[in-house]
């Protein structure tokens, strides 16, 4: 089990540092441009990785991963929508809060989570609810692109289910199938949409590296979901907010208030509480 809650925490890692650096690019490069150049990068990490192991699934439970990128797909599309029109400390710790339906679909499939376990998610989940709160002087509020980072919550929070049992079977192939299918699903809306797509020199390579970075995190999740349930793993990956907000914080000066503060405060008591 502390082999699987490491390798969810080290995809919460992955996924915070590509949610930073991606949608932080897709301000100025536009969205579809990001993403479709990030799935690039991460279809030919996998497609070396793949093609030196030299051989197929052994589960066709793998398929599942299509599942999970038509929902993550679109989750993350909403969150570099929900980027662009608020604060990266506001709407990411929304879309954090997609943990709560792998925690409720671990639970009803016979997940059974002991009490400081439990304690521990719901301390993730409320201190995830609190960051995304924004101190007003007329009061608190939901912060603008809320809207679009509930609907990237929802879109994440349904990656996770299939996502872990497509991992179970072999986290490589469902890792790389996952990343065609969402590399089609963006091409589509590219074709659909027709943005300004080139892109070339340092822009290039860190957009590459933000498809890798989303890439890792993808197969380090897929790699816990042999080694522990759903509703644990899946709140621990789902922590990625945390690092999103910091480097929100150190690299463009955004501020985090004093309630946001207290959520990142509990989100991290809720992975002590997890791991014990």
């Amino acid at each position: 089990m502390t082999e699987a809650l490491l390798l969810a925490l080290s995809a919460s890692l992955a996924w915070g540092v590509a949610d930073f650096v991606g949608p932080w690019q897709g301000r100025t490069l536009g969205p579809l441009r990001v993403l479709l150049w990030a799935q690039v990068g991460g279809i030919a990490l996998l497609g070396i990785v793949i093609a030196a192991r030299g051989h197929g699934p052994h589960d066709w439970a793998v398929l599942w991963a299509v599942l999970a990128a038509l929902s993550g797909t679109l989750g993350l599309y909403a969150y570099y929508r929900g980027m662009a029109t608020g604060t990266m400390a506001v709407v990411a710790p929304i879309a954090g809060a997609s943990a709560i339906v792998p925690v409720v679909f671990g639970i009803a499939t016979g997940d059974r989570p002991s009490p400081v376990q439990l304690a521990g998610i719901a301390s993730a989940i409320v201190g995830v609810a609190l960051a995304a709160r924004e101190q007003q002087a007329d009061g608190r509020r939901i912060a603008a692109g809320a809207g679009l980072a509930l609907l990237a919550a929802i879109g994440f929070g349904f990656y996770f289910p299939p996502m872990h049992a497509a991992g179970a079977a072999d986290p490589w192939w469902s890792s790389f199938i996952f990343r065609l299918t969402a590399g089609v699903i963006v091409l589509t809306a590219v074709l659909l949409r027709r943005p300004a797509i080139r892109l070339g020199g340092w822009p290039l390579a860190i957009v590459l590296a933000v498809g890798c970075s989303d890439t890792l995190g993808n197969l380090l999740f897929a790699a816990s979901s042999s080694r522990g349930i759903v509703s644990l793993t899946s709140v621990l990956a789902s922590l990625y907010p945390i690092i999103t907000v910091a480097l929100a914080a150190v690299v463009i000066k955004e501020r985090v208030g004093g309630i946001q503060l207290l959520g990142v405060v509990l989100t991290l008591l809720g992975v002590g509480l997890i791991s014990a």
